[in-house]
């Protein structure tokens, strides 16, 4: 007998069952309908319009060739930016770093983002929880305009002036 689970509170009901008996959410059976998954748009979350982002990437293209916007997505930094006006920017928890984010999820020295010839690449440095982009765990890659960066449990949108 295949059992069916609630969504919402995970209980498991009998596979006639149309709502759930513990909390009354109604049952997905995927044999009568199609579920769709929409793809995920990395800049969903990011905070403030695409204009502001034009006009903060248009202030930051004036300071010494610099290019490149990091933007935190989500928490209590939300909203927070970071210019890439440095040849490196290094992320972690250590307070010298360029980008400091204080929790146990983030290594002291985490990742760092250089500017090499007209883009920027991001590398992990062997941190522990590891560097994803896009949510894919990389050592290193190049970042594109929109790409989410995390870290930790930070969350960054990478914004690149240099094609906009």
């Amino acid at each position: 007998m295949a059992y069916t689970f609630c969504n919402s509170c995970g209980h498991r009901n009998p596979p006639d069952s149309t709502f759930c008996s513990a909390c009354g959410t109604v049952l997905d059976h995927l044999g009568e309908r199609t579920i769709v998954l929409s793809k995920v748009d990395s800049l969903q979350d990011a905070p403030g319009s695409q204009d502001n982002v034009q006009i903060l990437l248009s202030e930051i293209r004036g300071q010494d060739g610099a290019h490149g916007l990091l933007v935190m997505r989500s928490g209590e930094r939300s909203g927070e930016r970071f210019s890439l006006t440095s040849e490196r920017l290094e992320i972690g928890r250590n307070p010298e770093c360029s980008v400091c984010l204080d929790d146990v999820t983030v290594s002291r020295r985490h990742a760092e983002i250089r500017s090499v010839d007209d883009h920027y690449v991001v590398t992990d440095l062997g941190s522990l929880n590891g560097t994803y982009v896009n949510q894919e765990r990389v050592e290193e890659v190049v970042l594109q305009n929109g790409d989410e960066l995390q870290v930790g449990k930070y969350r960054m949108v990478f914004f690149d002036g240099a094609g906009i």
